[in-house]
């Protein structure tokens, strides 16, 4: 393309030159001459450029011979009126005693044929003065434009702008969207009165982040407008929530069986929004293809190039009510509306480029033959053209560039002489006008239209991102009307620039008033959190539960958040909780049932102690060394009580307490029994001839042998405490960690474990002696109840430290306090239940000569 720019570019510059100096007319230069155009007079020509057409003619790309030029096709009538807007505006200002009093403007304005080879042959044709204007019945050469209003196309404006920027020539666009035009440095004389599509694509990215939809299809053009659109939407929706279902491009040459490829990529989507851009032919293949195929469960989303191109509405019916515009933001010309309407053949009965629109809107034909200025054969009582159907942003776009031209003129007029932006102060020629003077007042114009608008243009040659949200919608007499639900004002900051009265809006694909979800994955409720799918973008996800103690208190949650200290997840994982405290307490029923044994063990041992004492001077008290009996039941009963240290909230001091009191007690059983069963060893062996044992083992002995037992455990529990001492603590436990379990940390495990292995040592070796003792052949040999009471002594606390372990929480209090009273009721009930029998049941069994029977 830029080849073919440049050849056009030379031929056209150099031609004019090398044709005027031989005297040709111009019918030899039919050729390099486009009738395709309309002409009025004026001081200042304004030149403008409209795509009339939807198909420009094929061009010559061989460049061997001449070849006749080609003809347009298929009248755009929405464009049409936009060239007639520049037409009423020129008259307008000519009309206007305050713009422009002593200077008239007019114009030559040229069809491109939405063509980009088209439109830069009619640029150039318009800036060398080659274009065939009829005066009369005469062929003349129109002047050179210093300035183009145009062109329509962002493709062929960038050709243009490539091309005529090398002369320095302005370009004001009223429709050329494409962000890739704001580069200054590549295109210094193109401006436009119609806002970036970087813009647009803010537009669309915020309408589809508060709309909330997430999974949208993109469908664009293979040009430069299509392009840069789908990309710079795609960067606006980065790092948000929107991602892109699929992105399809229409290509320049498409087929029905492309179009129908694309058409069934949109029906099989998921994406219920599709948004298209591309300019309005492509658009309409596409559109008229999906209607076609009776696509009617989308909600589509139109840019600035069709959202208000009524005519859609003639073949599409209601298939497209719904639909969500982008329009360029336009106020009402008083007077452009009649004067629109009011255009008939009449007013151009000799203009090529007229009749071919009329013959084509209305089906009839001019006398080619005959074709004087009053002559109208054929096609006659033709219709008004209906404003309905065109497009009145793009009216107001071109009524603001046109204007623009004129405010800068005016400042060239306005300018005094030695004050000139210019060289040694000097002012801007008028007569004729230099380009690139022209340019630069261009730039910095500044002024209020007609309607009241502020018009200007920033250093990038763009006005100001403002649009207004359109709505189609079946009016009051059942035709589809555009309703503006919404504006966008990029003047008023990133988190205001978008309205949208949600309220207003009919949408499409059959939801009404119903705002339709348009998502790859439906929304993670609350206590719950997104997890991407593996190989898919992050709008497609699953939703998986918080763990316990983490909670998420909103919908789509990418993260669950941990729950304080103390605190714990709901069931629902949406709220976290105060954990509730457990210790074996008094009030529970496993801590009562525990006291009670404890004190019922504790009572119980003091009637032993009472019937002991009470029978104190029987043989069966006497017998069984009554005074080591004694001590064993106080200690007993200690042991009971000391398991109440073990109920309750725990405290520093009931800490050290329990363990201490249960290591020390127990201690002095054992000792006890061990004495106990020592004596009854020794006072067998003492029975022998020449045995003289008994003299080691008296009361003095047996009281020093339990002291320095007890003082063992004491001094242990000492060293446990002074160097790590068993203390409160608080763990996470119970169902799913919603409880916070109070125990007491043993501190030092070595300490703890020093505790209840020498209390094991002691019953073991009672253990091993009772054993050897219980077939003795006395009456009286209490060794063989010793031996069961430390077997079930033994057996309970080898089973409380796997169940120690693997208990949780409150339970592990439990545990121990299990295994000190069934190993305290295990010594008491062997050891003094069949002496209590023979005191309180049997008492004639009582006596010395049962005793000494054997």
């Amino acid at each position: 393309m830029a080849v073919d720019a440049w050849l056009w570019a030379i031929g056209f510059l150099v031609g004019p030159v090398w044709v005027h100096s031989l005297g040709l007319s111009c019918t030899q230069l039919q050729s390099r001459c486009i009738s395709g155009s309309l002409y009025k007079d004026g001081d200042v020509i304004i030149g403008g450029l409209f795509p009339v057409h939807f198909k420009g003619p094929v061009p010559d790309r061989k460049f061997t011979e001449r070849v006749p030029a080609g003809l347009c096709q298929s009248v755009n009538l929405r464009l049409y009126l936009w060239l007639q807007t520049m037409i009423f505006t020129v008259m307008e200002i000519n009309q206007d005693p305050n713009l422009l009093p002593n200077l008239t403007l007019g114009y030559l304005v040229a069809d491109s044929c939405l063509s980009e080879a088209s439109a830069l042959s009619a640029a150039l044709s318009l800036v060398t003065g080659n274009v065939k204007v009829v005066s009369g019945e005469e062929c003349t050469r129109a002047p050179t434009v210093p300035v183009i209003i145009g062109d329509t196309l962002s493709a062929s404006s960038i050709v243009l702008a490539d091309t005529l920027g090398v002369f320095g020539i302005p370009l004001v666009s009223y429709y050329a969207s494409c962000a890739c035009l704001s580069d200054r440095k590549r295109f210094p004389t193109f401006m436009r009165t119609i806002p970036s599509n970087a813009f647009q694509a803010k537009v669309i990215a915020h309408l589809l982040l508060q709309v909330g939809w997430s999974w949208v299809g993109v469908i664009y053009g293979d040009d430069a407008y299509g392009e840069t659109s789908a990309q710079l939407l795609v960067n606006e929706v980065q790092g948000s929530d929107v991602c892109m279902a699929y992105m399809e491009i229409i290509p320049k040459t498409y087929t029905v069986s492309k179009l129908g490829q694309i058409v069934e990529k949109i029906q099989s989507s998921k994406a219920q929004v599709v948004v298209i851009l591309a300019i309005i032919a492509e658009s309409e293949a596409l559109l008229r293809e999906a209607v076609n195929r009776n696509v009617t469960d989308k909600q589509w989303i139109a840019p600035t190039a069709w959202s208000t191109a009524g005519y859609y509405t003639t073949w599409s019916g209601f298939t497209l009510v719904g639909t969500i515009g982008i329009a360029i933001r336009s106020d009402e010309v008083q007077g452009l509306s009649p004067y629109l309407t009011n255009v008939t053949s009449e007013h151009y009965p000799t203009e090529e480029l007229e009749q071919n629109v009329w013959e084509e809107s209305f089906g009839c034909k001019f006398d080619k033959e005959n074709q004087s200025s009053l002559s109208r054969p054929q096609c006659t009582n033709l219709g008004n053209v209906q404003v309905q159907s065109a497009g009145f942003d793009g009216m107001y776009a071109v009524y603001k560039a046109v204007y623009a031209v004129a405010h800068a003129i005016q400042d060239m007029l306005d300018c005094v002489p030695g004050k000139g932006p210019f060289k040694n102060g000097e002012c801007p020629e008028i007569k004729p006008i230099i380009p690139e003077q022209l340019l630069y007042y261009i730039r910095a114009v500044k002024f209020t239209t007609p309607t009241g608008e502020r018009v200007y243009f920033d250093d990038n040659g763009d006005p100001t991102g403002s649009y207004d949200i359109v709505n189609w919608q079946i009016g009051s007499e059942g035709k589809v009307e555009f309703v503006k639900v919404g504006n966008f004002d990029s003047s008023r900051g990133p988190d205001k620039d978008l309205e949208l009265n949600i309220q207003n809006v009919v949408w499409g694909g059959g939801w009404g008033k119903k705002v339709p979800v348009s998502v790859c994955s439906e929304s993670c409720p609350s206590g719950s959190r997104k997890a991407v799918q593996k190989g898919k973008p992050i709008c497609c996800f699953d939703c998986i539960h918080c763990a316990a103690g983490e909670i998420s208190n909103a919908t789509d949650s990418t993260e669950c958040m941990k729950c304080p200290q103390r605190f714990w997840s709901n069931t629902d994982r949406t709220e976290c909780i105060p954990m509730t405290e457990e210790f074996l307490s008094f009030q529970d029923d496993m801590g009562i049932i525990l006291a009670a044994l404890s004190v019922a063990g504790a009572a119980l041992t003091g009637t032993v102690l009472a019937a002991f004492y009470r029978h104190r001077d029987t043989p069966l008290v006497r017998a069984n060394n009554s005074e080591l009996s004694f001590l064993l039941l106080l200690s007993l009963k200690l042991c009971f009580l000391c398991a109440l240290a073990f109920i309750g909230r725990p405290a520093p001091w009931s800490c050290m307490l329990r363990h201490t009191l249960f290591g020390i007690s127990f201690v002095v059983c054992l000792a006890c029994v061990l004495s106990k069963t020592v004596v009854v060893l020794v006072a067998f062996r003492a029975t022998l001839p020449g045995s003289n044992l008994m003299k080691y083992f008296g009361p003095l002995q047996q009281r020093a042998g339990i002291f320095f037992c007890t003082m063992v455990q004491v001094g242990i529990c000492v060293l446990w405490l002074a160097l790590a001492p068993p203390l409160p603590t608080e763990t996470a436990g119970g169902e799913l960690g919603a409880r916070i379990v109070l125990l007491c940390a043993v501190g030092s495990v070595v300490g703890f474990s020093l505790v209840l292995g020498y209390i094991g040592l002691l019953a073991s070796i009672c253990f091993l002696l009772a054993f050897f003792a219980r077939k003795l052949p006395d009456n009286f040999n209490e060794a063989k109840f010793i031996t069961f009471s430390m077997l079930i002594f033994c057996a309970v606390w080898i089973t409380f430290v796997p169940a120690y372990v693997s208990s949780p929480g409150r339970y592990t209090v439990a545990v121990e306090v299990f295994a000190i009273l069934a190993s305290s009721y295990g010594l008491l009930l062997c050891i003094f239940a069949p002496k209590c029998y023979i005191i309180l049941l049997r008492p004639e069994r009582n006596t010395k000569k049962n005793m000494m029977a054997k």
